[in-house]
């Protein structure tokens, strides 16, 4: 009962954790080769209304007009990059997911390494300075007993040992 219910489970998760794609039947191609150029086009190209899925992903009737965009453009006879070309000039650089390496987006390629490396030199210098610190960071500091202290102390501990 146990391992059905289980079973049951995956089977339930493996068919709803797989993604769907938006592409309605009416704007597949029937060529395959211009259908396979025209999906892999799509997962390139960003959903201007989801902003963080693909045209091919989403299900905004803006996607969709992109979607129908690129297969028209193939069918015309255009190249892949001919296509991406035509939608960059119309939307700009947001509608690549993965945008150009140029001069203008040098700040979207150079800001992980550039906060990768600031990391690491801040852990660097952290342990560098808590090394240089030794065991001073760990020890309590130790205040200094006045001459009627220590002559209480002393007496005390003489005291004992009698």
């Amino acid at each position: 009962m146990v391992r059905s219910f289980l079973a049951l489970v995956v089977l339930l998760v493996g068919v709803f954790a797989t993604p769907v794609l938006a592409v309605t039947p009416d704007e597949v191609l029937a060529d395959p080769a211009l259908e396979a150029r025209a999906r892999a086009l799509s997962a390139e190209l960003r959903c201007m209304v989801c902003q963080n899925q693909s045209i091919d992903d989403s299900d905004a009737p803006l996607a969709k007009d992109l979607r129908v965009l690129v297969r028209e453009r193939l069918v015309a006879g255009d190249s892949d990059g001919e296509v991406i070309d035509y939608l960059v000039s119309r939307y700009g650089e947001f509608v690549l997911l993965k945008p150009r390496f140029a001069w203008h987006t040098l700040i979207l390629w150079a800001a992980g390494p550039l906060a990768l490396v600031a990391g690491l030199i801040a852990i660097f210098t952290m342990l560098r300075r808590r090394a240089a610190a030794g065991d001073r960071a760990f020890q309590i500091p130790q205040a200094k007993l006045s001459h009627d202290e220590e002559q209480r102390l002393k007496a005390l501990l003489d005291k004992e040992r009698d």
